[in-house]
């Protein structure tokens, strides 16, 4: 079990400087949000750019783990869209940003993005899916993996649970594609405790990664939910992945948020030991 920092809690800061504050609070990887690093076209990164921040990661020992936020930018991308161009738009920024990920080094793609998945339509669902197993596919030749997010209810009407998002990802049937689970999502839309929402679905290895926040939105400790029985749950099923910290509210700030987040957790799990 490793902690990775989602990026865009520094997003104000140079990529290099985010790297070197989060591998000085104890993180192992920076977890990025490719709008992060091009608000217009990140997909389309160049390969000395790619390289680059590569080579600041390593500079200061620390991973690019992965991708998240995937659809946020170029604006108006949809998996759900009955638009052939705007399906074709979508699909190409997400094989896209599946090769962006294999060049910075990161070993899985988080899909929430819940405005782009919007199901209004009797077909919305299935094209959903389609692109899914496109993205498994995509995924599986570059050596990484895929995951469907989850979502809660309050922010979208697809995939809103855990069990729901296993049975898409058992229909689909590709070994590239897998789920995951964020704490601040299952707590609001899970009907069990999130770590017994772990209990049931980590033994079967259907959980690839794992984002850690609270339900108020705020980093790790920082509202009313206790993390000890969840990080208990990880620890009782040998998990070995990652541990995005991604907090949606930051207090006081970006680099306060991430610092209190690394310090509250290392806490449980020490306390644990």
């Amino acid at each position: 079990m490793r902690l990775t920092l989602c990026n865009e809690v520094l997003r104000g800061m140079l990529f290099s400087q985010q790297c070197a504050l989060a591998a000085g609070l104890g993180y192992a990887g920076l977890e990025v949000a490719p709008f992060t690093l091009d608000a217009e076209a990140p997909h389309l990164l160049g390969t000395t750019w790619r390289q680059r921040l590569r080579a600041a990661a390593a500079e200061e020992g620390i991973a690019i783990t992965g991708l998240h936020w995937l659809l946020v930018a170029p604006r108006g991308l949809s998996i759900t869209s009955a638009d052939p161009a705007v399906r074709a738009r979508t699909l190409d920024v997400m094989q896209r940003l599946v090769g962006l990920c294999a060049d910075l080094g990161g070993t899985y793609l988080v899909h929430g993005s819940p405005q782009q998945r919007q199901v209004a339509g009797p077909d919305d669902a299935r094209r959903a899916e389609e692109a899914l197993a496109r993205a498994g596919d995509w995924a599986a030749a570059a050596g990484v993996t895929y995951c469907l997010e989850p979502l809660s209810p309050r922010e979208t009407n697809w995939a809103t649970t855990v069990a729901e998002a296993v049975a898409i990802v058992d229909r689909i049937g590709n070994p590239g594609l897998r789920t995951m689970l964020d704490t601040c999502a299952a707590g609001q839309g899970e009907a069990a405790p999130v770590d017994a929402v772990l209990d049931r679905f980590l033994p079967g290895g259907a959980l690839h990664h794992i984002h850690l926040n609270d339900r108020n939105r705020r980093a790790p400790g920082q509202g009313e939910d206790r993390f000890a029985p969840i990080l208990a749950a990880l620890a009782r099923h040998g998990y070995a992945g990652w541990c995005g910290v991604e907090p949606f509210e930051y207090v006081p700030d970006g680099p306060g948020s991430a610092a209190f987040a690394a310090g509250y957790l290392r806490g449980v799990m020490e306390h644990a030991a």
